[in-house]
């Protein structure tokens, strides 16, 4: 029955005779299988080389497809459950999914939903039963996947205060290479939109014409209209989620700029800007939560008074109006002195004429006292940006909508010495880290050290690929990749005693045990000149210091088509709420230098259990169509 259903899909194509390399894709493209072209080509060159041409015939395709889609660690076993080697009616499909992939809740309608879907032979369907052909697809689905199709939707609960969630969050989003002679592009905005980012960066200077403009400010980055940015976040705000945005602005205009600020705000995001308290709450004794700020845009900038004071003067024409701000008060990334960029411009001879006094690009400003429109102000409700002094002070004085931006330094500094009181400074107030200004290359630091200890911004320069942004996507896969991800209960708890280093009785230890069986069509080293790599995979955990964790396979030679391994490894996690595993393929090219050619990340708590495929992930972010790892995973 699959051989005739195979000649009926494939006989028209072989109608006017045999088919060349390009008819060979355009027919696996109609059967819907993905392949790397590389492959593809390493195969369809071994069938002509048996006979002179460029041409194959429907025995030859046979051979391709087979090579291709019958993978023998799938037949091995569809053969275990299946009655005669050929079928597997849904009862034996029911065993499978108990006994093998752990899914002690599916039952016969499971089962039936899982056929209706992937079998390709309508005979085979409607008998309620399973080829192979059919168990390939569903081996290859997004049910079979790593990675929990529960968490691909919004699972959690969206009820609690914002500072409860991890939120995504880019730094500097306007910037797509490094810091300092870069582009600022529009595309910086919408990448980070697109990918479910929750807090953009913003950095406002005065412009030409009474335009705001955007930059990194004292460098020789390009520069954009502030009036374009606020359009491209209105076109793809909630894109991708609909919880809400927060727009962290660097200001740095002059009182008359940022009123237009303010009027741009207004007219371009309308209702979408958040500019009063919900529900006329001017108390705000706890900050609302996502759910409750669905599709609205809150912006994070100082603020001069209080909240009742703004909503009296929104009644009133204020036009023209601003009041200073000490540099107590303002939460700047330009004010850590270790955060600055590091280039000073040596002096050189003045030139006649010249002034002496004219600012260098990259020399430090001196602080001074910073008006603030209240225009602008008045739009700040739930994230008013303010100064960190102390744990002991925020304590004190710090009121729940006002949130501290930390430095990468000062903050590991921190959690290094007073992690409890860094974790109970955050189960009260939205704490957004950024990265030191020495990382002039745009790179990252290892946001897991931050989360380790519940900061809710972790911000990442989003533009740079590698593990530290790999960590960040995999993090925010989880939660249907709204961007809000609900901290551990250890971790919103303010009385909490749980520190990275001594977790106590928040352990809640899972053994966990993965068998990597085989790879498919990874990508070839770029060093082959076929299909060829030495693949190798690290399996990696990132959580609190205890669970740290780095596992290798052997190199398998000369096979990214179809390497096996069959190697088990395991791993004891100690707080496996907090903790991350990452798979990488990596091809060695010498004993001491290896090339990356994909990977995939994912929280733990996020793994299925059985057999599943992990798909995976370019250094760029992009999904390899036809690249995946095959594994059985376990744990309790």
């Amino acid at each position: 029955m699959s051989h005739t259903w195979f000649w009926n899909v494939i006989q028209n194509d072989f109608k006017t005779g045999n088919i060349d390399l390009d008819g060979c894709m355009r027919l696996l493209e109609k059967m819907q299988i993905t392949f790397d072209e590389e492959h593809l080509k390493h195969i369809f060159k071994k069938s002509i080389d048996k006979h002179s041409g460029d041409i194959i015939s429907m025995d030859d395709f046979k051979a391709i497809y087979r090579a291709l889609v019958h993978r023998p660690e799938y037949e091995e076993l569809f053969k275990a459950y299946s009655i005669n080697g050929n079928i597997l009616p849904h009862g034996q499909l029911l065993k499978f999914l108990i006994k093998e992939q752990f899914q002690t809740e599916a039952n016969e309608t499971t089962t039936l939903e899982i056929i209706m879907k992937y079998e390709p032979i309508d005979e085979v369907r409607k008998r309620r039963e399973m080829s192979f052909e059919g168990f390939i697809r569903y081996m290859n689905s997004e049910e079979c996947s790593i990675f929990k199709s529960q968490h691909r939707i919004v699972y959690q609960d969206m009820s609690q205060p914002l500072c409860d969630y991890f939120i995504s969050s880019s730094h500097n989003t306007y910037l797509i290479a490094d810091q300092l002679m870069g582009p600022s592009h529009l595309w910086g905005y919408t990448s980070a939109l697109l990918k479910g980012c929750r807090c953009l960066e913003i950095d406002c200077w005065d412009g030409n014409n009474n335009e705001p403009i955007v930059y990194h400010g004292h460098t020789l980055t390009s520069k954009i209209p502030f009036r374009s940015v606020i359009h491209v976040i209105d076109k793809y705000a909630f894109m991708s989620s609909a919880y809400p945005l927060v727009l962290s602005l660097e200001n740095h205009c002059s009182p008359r700029q940022q009123e237009v600020m303010a009027e741009c705000l207004k007219t371009v995001l309308g209702d979408k800007l958040l500019s009063t308290p919900i529900g006329g709450d001017v108390e705000m004794t706890q900050l609302p939560s996502p759910e409750a700020l669905k599709f609205k845009v809150l912006i994070k900038n100082k603020k001069v008074g209080t909240v009742e004071e703004s909503l009296l003067r929104m009644e009133q024409d204020y036009h023209g109006e601003a009041e200073e701000v000490s540099d107590s008060d303002v939460d700047s990334e330009d004010r850590e002195s270790d955060e600055t960029l590091p280039l000073q411009r040596t002096r050189t001879p003045k030139r006649k004429g010249e002034r002496r006094d004219s600012p260098s690009p990259y020399k430090k400003q001196k602080v001074r006292r910073e008006k603030v429109a209240l225009a602008l102000s008045d739009l700040v409700v739930y994230t008013k940006s303010q100064k960190f002094v102390s744990f002991e002070h925020s304590l004190q004085n710090q009121q729940c909508f006002e949130n501290n931006s930390i430095g990468e330094s000062q903050a590991r500094k921190l959690v290094k010495i007073s992690a409890k009181q860094f974790i109970s400074h955050t189960t009260r107030f939205i704490t957004r880290i950024y990265p030191k200004g020495r990382r002039i290359s745009s790179s990252n630091y290892n946001p897991q050290e931050f989360w380790n200890v519940g900061c809710q911004m972790v911000a990442l320069n989003f533009q740079t690929p590698g593990t530290h942004m790999e960590l960040q996507d995999g993090k925010f896969l989880d939660n249907g990749g709204c961007g809000y991800v609900l901290k551990p209960a250890f971790l919103r708890d303010r009385n909490t005693s749980f520190t990275p280093r001594n977790v106590g009785g928040y352990s809640k230890p899972m053994s966990l045990s993965i068998r990597l069986i085989s790879g498919h069509q990874l990508p070839p080293s770029s060093m082959s000149k076929s299909n060829k790599a030495d693949p190798m995979v690290l399996i990696e955990i990132y959580g609190v210091p205890e669970d740290q964790a780095r596992k290798k396979s052997t190199v398998i030679k000369s096979n990214a088509l179809c390497p096996k391994w069959n190697e088990t490894f395991s791993f004891n996690i100690q707080v496996p709420e907090l903790a991350m595993i990452r798979f990488c393929v990596e091809d060695e090219v010498s004993l001491v230098n290896n090339e990356f050619l994909g990977q995939y990340t994912l929280p733990v708590t996020s793994l299925n259990t059985g057999y599943r495929n992990i798909p995976l992930i370019s250094r760029e972010g992009i999904k390899l169509e036809s690249a995946s790892l095959f594994a059985h995973v376990w744990y309790y």
